[in-house]
């Protein structure tokens, strides 16, 4: 059985073109983002890839019912309560790129699941990003966005303790042990690794632009430009991770996508920039003479309103609530200021033209897709009901009108019990996607870690 085509899959020329520009490509890997922001998939051969684009695929819906151990998830209700039913894959239209790290030499091709109908599976993350774009564009609005990705590069192999340790510099072998935010010495002795990624960057055609050695040894920043397409600027991320995941292996490193995977360091974010364009390309949240523009300052406060329930869009995971502290660069309260770092909701400072709003709570563990729908969402509810912001503050003063979570029990329950979540997202993805977080917090509960018996064994 195949299922209906839907309007927004890839064309049949665009393959057609590309198999005709890449003849040395033998094989294509069919990747598939799930909620946890983990690409999935398999490795189809390049007489499989035509039949992609006239077909689609057939894969398990369960596949988006997995947790980050790979393990199904029953409450999603993807696995036995629909007997593990197939859905369709199609290929997202411009995602067909080649992997020129690759020997022999692979391409990609991502894709969305929809159901045999042709309509959007509910618990595909980029149908929930999609949703939200399409909101803005029925009121005359085109989002503008960019992700930061910071991330970690790790040795191959854990210290004595079975910890993870720095990757060598390449040009001295030695760990790195200093914190030297900015410093181009790092930047320096990682040039292979650096110019490959550029490199490889500019073949699949992802806009990465500055990157710079970030607050703790063995971390760095990377910068994206921004799109004029939101599911394309969350697309840029993900490739990107892949990329640096699969440059770190083979240059004898790993890349850590934790959100804190050192105590005592700093924990890795992904910022989101966005703005909003009208039909004409003109920044509808540019300065109006001295002032911000009502626009910004409504989007700001819709921001601040709906932070505390989308906090586990933006922080999924157990280990993401260790990076948020005092003094961190990671905000704990629902905060915003113009040209201000500490706070959540950030104005930078730069041309008044081209002001926008930086998005500072997402760790990078967390969905791009998912992270984009709930701030958007954020956005268009405080443009609809024209709300205004608190005072502007730094991210440690005690906001009392927005109180956060402070950890992940209490996130999963707020966002459990809110309707914002279930509109950002929508019902199906909302319930896929608290179903696996609650699981996962379960799991955690359950096991006694080694830790907890060195600590208590011998003292209690």
């Amino acid at each position: 059985m195949t299922g209906s085509r839907p309007d927004e899959a890839a064309s049949i020329e665009e393959a057609e073109a590309f198999l005709a520009a890449h003849p040395d490509i033998s094989a294509f890997d069919l990747v598939l983002i799930d909620p946890n922001g983990i690409a999935r998939g398999k490795i189809i051969r390049r007489h499989e890839l035509l039949r992609l684009y006239t077909s689609g695929r057939h894969l398990p819906g369960s596949i988006l019912g997995l947790d980050v151990s790979g393990e199904d998830v029953d409450e999603t209700g993807l696995v036995w309560d629909d007997g593990d039913a197939d859905r369709i894959a199609w290929p997202i239209a411009g995602s067909l790129v080649e992997l020129p790290w690759t020997a022999p030499k692979r391409g990609e091709v991502r894709v969305s699941l929809f159901e045999l109908d042709g309509t959007r599976m509910g618990a595909d993350p980029r149908h929930a990003l999609s949703r939200r774009i399409e909101a803005f564009e029925r009121i005359g609005m085109t989002p503008v966005m960019a992700f930061e990705l910071e991330f970690y590069l790790l040795d191959a192999h854990r210290d004595a303790h079975g910890r993870p340790q720095t990757a060598r510099m390449p040009l001295t072998g030695e760990l790195v042990q200093a914190n030297q935010v900015y410093s181009l010495d790092p930047l320096d002795n990682m040039e292979t690794f650096i110019a490959a990624l550029y490199a490889h960057a500019e073949v699949q055609g992802l806009p990465v632009e500055t990157m710079i050695s970030e607050y703790a040894p063995g971390q760095y920043e990377l910068t994206l430009r921004h799109r004029n397409s939101g599911l394309r600027a969350a697309d840029d991320l993900v490739m990107l991770k892949r990329l640096v995941r699969s440059l770190a292996l083979r240059h004898g490193m790993r890349a850590s996508f934790m959100a804190k995977p050192f105590s005592g360091r700093s924990g890795s974010g992904m910022h989101l920039h966005t703005s909003l364009a009208n039909a004409a390309g003109e920044n509808l949240m540019a300065d109006c003479g001295d002032a911000l523009a009502p626009l910004l300052l409504n989007a700001v406060a819709g921001l601040q309103k709906t932070l505390a329930e989308a906090m586990l869009l933006f922080a999924p995971n157990i280990n993401s609530w260790r990076r948020f502290g005092r003094n961190s660069y990671a905000p704990t309260a629902a905060t915003w200021g113009r040209n201000n770092r500490s706070v959540a909701i950030r104005v930078p400072a730069g041309n008044p033209a081209n002001r926008h709003i930086e998005h500072r709570t997402p760790g990078v563990d967390a969905n791009p897709y998912l992270v984009g729908a709930g701030v958007l969402a954020g956005i268009f509810e405080g443009i609809r009901d024209k709300l205004l912001p608190d005072a502007e503050a730094t991210s440690y003063d005690v906001n009392s009108n927005h109180v956060l979570p402070t950890d992940w029990a209490a996130a999963i329950a707020r966002a459990s019990g809110s309707v914002f979540v279930k509109e950002a997202l929508g019902e199906k993805m909302a319930h896929v996607f608290l179903a696996l977080r609650q699981s996962e917090y379960d799991r955690f509960m359950a096991e006694v870690t080694a830790e907890e018996v060195d600590y208590f064994g011998n003292t209690i």
